[in-house]
Order: C-alpha cells, then sequence, then structure tokens
C-alpha cells in the first residue's frame, strides 16, 4: 500500500484501518460469524474446561473487539448450556445454588474446574475399590474351590467346565 499519495496523516489512518480491519461489510460478515460461532458453541466430549474456556475467551473478544459483546450473565448461561450431557447434574446444583445474574465467568469456571477435579478423583477411588474388590471376590472364589475340594474331592477344578455345566456364575 503507497502512502506517498495519501496527503493528510486522517486520510492515511483511514486507509490503514480499511486495509487491517477490513471495510463497513468485511467487518460486519466477521462479526455474524462470530455471532454464529458463539450461539452454536459446544463443549466437545472429548475437551477439558480449560480448553473449552480458551475457545469461549477467544469467541467472547473476537466479538468486543467487533463491538459485538454480550453481558456477563450471558456469558455463563452460555457456558453451562454448551456443557455436555455429563455435566447436566453439576449445571443444576450451580443454577440452583448460584445467583447467575451476579455470577462472573471466572467464578464459574472455577467452580467447574474444582468439580472436574473431584470427579476425576471419584473416578480413580472408584477403579480403585473396583479393583480391591475384584482380588478379594478372587480369593474367595479360590478359598470356596478350596473347601469343596476337600469336602466333594470329584468336584470340577475347571471353572469353564462349570460355568458351560451351570450357565452361570
Amino acid at each position: 500500500m503507497k502512502m506517498s499519495d495519501k496527503s493528510t496523516a486522517k486520510v492515511m489512518f483511514a486507509s490503514l484501518c480499511a486495509n487491517y480491519e477490513g471495510s463497513k461489510k468485511v467487518r460486519e460478515g466477521k462479526a455474524l460469524m462470530l455471532v454464529h460461532q458463539y450461539e452454536v458453541f459446544k463443549m466437545k466430549d472429548d475437551e477439558s474446561i480449560e480448553q473449552m474456556y480458551s475457545i469461549f475467551q477467544t469467541l467472547v473478544s473476537g466479538l468486543q473487539i467487533l463491538k459485538k459483546s454480550y453481558v456477563t450473565s450471558d456469558h455463563v448461561r452460555k457456558i453451562l448450556r454448551s456443557l455436555p450431557a455429563r455435566w447436566r447434574p453439576k449445571v443444576t446444583a450451580i443454577e440452583e445454588a448460584k445467583d447467575l445474574n451476579t455470577l462472573s465467568v471466572e467464578d464459574l469456571v472455577s467452580s467447574l474446574l474444582v468439580l472436574n477435579l473431584l470427579l476425576c478423583h471419584l473416578k480413580e477411588s472408584h477403579q480403585k475399590l473396583l479393583k480391591l474388590l475384584n482380588l478379594k471376590i478372587n480369593h474367595l472364589i479360590e478359598i470356596l474351590m478350596k473347601i469343596l475340594l476337600r469336602r466333594w474331592p470329584c468336584f470340577p477344578t475347571n471353572l469353564s467346565i462349570w460355568q458351560r455345566r451351570t450357565g452361570s456364575f
């Protein structure tokens, strides 16, 4: 772009703005695209809260630059609506426990992060408990098999044969 043919600083600035920001129609098109992305925004099942929030912040920043901004309570409600179905119980708890009109986006995201950490911890604890229960069940089966073999020496020791005969176990 040539600046030598521009007579005043104001004309130069207007030319730069048109070049880098685009014309009014381009700005409106960008704004419409960002508004559409905001409206259809959803957190993916494999996304973390941090990833979702980063994408959301980028959308909101783009909208603010193009002077198409929403109020904080709109953002809070949008984030809650965007969460996957597995978050539905937590969303309901947050909606009932907090005033969404005064809740900041940062506080909401912090609450979601804490809930996510608790869920991860509970999932790990649940998996450890299942492993422990499986070990105990296997140990009890071994003890039961030993008792049965002492009482009835001809009792089948191969469990798969036993399962085929009875159809269960």
